[in-house]
């Protein structure tokens, strides 16, 4: 693997919002080219010094991308990469309520957590699972940037009624 790509190894046991939520960020706006390698945690150190490869979102003193207090690798992400917009900021809250069972701190996360765990009971390989993810955070990134003021009622208004 070319050295100057972002690779993070990264435990298959994991939960499937975190399992597609940092490759997300990463892929979108870090490099789109990043390689992610699914290991079982047992495998993550050996694999990372294999590839030169970041372990994150494994248990670890040593582990740099991991959990912060109450905040979740998401959260460490978009800090340390100074991506602290006000679309990301918001997303990172839902990603972070359903991450860390934590459903109320934003009201879309039931709904991302309930998407992630269909996602990972939909595909077995988790490269196909994050593939088939990346629209999911698209859409929720697309929300949080565009349409967070937008609501659907019933029944509908009509215009010039």
């Amino acid at each position: 693997m070319p050295k100057n790509r972002v690779q993070l190894s990264f435990s298959k046991d994991a939960s499937s919002c975190r399992q597609i939520a940092c490759p997300w960020l990463i892929r979108r706006f870090v490099d789109p080219q990043a390689v992610f390698l699914f290991v079982s945690p047992s495998e993550v150190p050996a694999v990372a010094q294999r590839f030169g490869a970041a372990p994150y979102d494994i248990e670890g003193a040593d582990v740099f991308w991991s959990h912060r207090g109450e905040k979740c690798t998401f959260d460490t992400m978009v800090e340390v990469f100074g991506l602290t917009t006000e679309p990301l900021l918001r997303l990172a809250t839902i990603v972070r309520g359903a991450d860390t069972a934590r459903t109320d701190l934003a009201p879309e996360a039931p709904g991302l957590l309930a998407a992630s765990l269909g996602l990972s009971r939909m595909y077995v390989d988790d490269l196909e699972q994050l593939e088939a993810g990346m629209a999911l955070y698209d859409a929720f990134y697309r929300w949080c940037r565009d349409a967070t003021d937008e609501t659907h009622n019933w029944p509908v208004r009509k215009q010039g009624a």
